[in-house]
């Protein structure tokens, strides 16, 4: 069984938002990633999706979203992004979700001996920038939804399982300092980080090792609309 990750899909079939307006990076995307999903990704394998999965704003508008992805093989393990305002109620996305898809919320999923964790998170900021009170206050409500999410991995978590954690936002600022969120995934033993949110950055780095976790960013602008391989079981 393999693992593989894809984000940052900003899906609008209900009421058509071109991304390309972003630039030539997302000329014919969609096409792109179902080519390299059906190519790559086998019906027992795991695919990590780190938010941003739609623009949506109500649930219901979300439905063609994700039939477009549902006859894709694997098994799809979505986390909440900022633009993700169709989210509202965890009981409500899983009650909606097509077969195959699965929701992660202040809790853990085990498939296989993979376990998948993951949370939203919140911007990091640059020393020495200073958050803003509303900033620090959602900052402090995402390091305490992301320790919920490990603890209960961790309650889950056999000898050999592997532990992977999506969050949407980058867990360290781009000097990749320490921060709560990389903390908290050092202290549980995290065997791979799963992120997205950044776009149009050309040199951006897809994969980085902090405290000997890999890292990977899987917006799908920056890694060419491929799927990402994460580990294999």
């Amino acid at each position: 069984m393999k693992v593989f990750a894809i984000s940052d899909l900003h899906l609008s079939i209900n009421n058509p938002k071109p991304m390309n307006v972003f630039g030539p990076a997302w000329d014919n995307y969609i096409e792109n990633i179902i080519a390299q999903w059906k190519e790559r990704v086998g019906e027992e394998d795991i695919v990590l999706m780190a938010g941003d999965f739609s623009w949506a704003m109500n649930l219901e508008d979300t439905k063609k979203d994700f039939e477009l992805l549902q006859d894709l093989p694997g098994k799809k393990v979505i986390i909440r992004g900022n633009h993700d305002y169709w989210w509202k109620s965890i009981s409500a996305v899983r009650a909606f979700l097509p077969n195959g898809f699965y929701a992660i919320q202040n809790d853990a999923i085990k498939i296989g001996n993979i376990i998948v964790c993951g949370t939203r998170g919140w911007t990091v900021p640059e020393k020495p920038e200073k958050q803003t009170p509303e900033d620090e206050k959602i900052f402090k409500r995402e390091i305490i939804r992301l320790e919920l999410t490990l603890k209960d991995a961790t309650l889950r978590r056999e000898q050999g399982d592997k532990l992977l954690c999506m969050i949407h936002y980058p867990p360290v600022n781009f000097r990749r300092e320490d921060s709560e969120f990389s903390k908290l995934l050092k202290q549980y033993n995290v065997d791979a980080v799963v992120f997205g949110h950044l776009h149009g950055y050309k040199n951006a780095v897809l994969k980085f090792f902090k405290d000997d976790i890999p890292y990977y960013l899987t917006s799908c602008d920056l890694t060419e609309n491929k799927i990402v391989e994460i580990t294999e079981v």
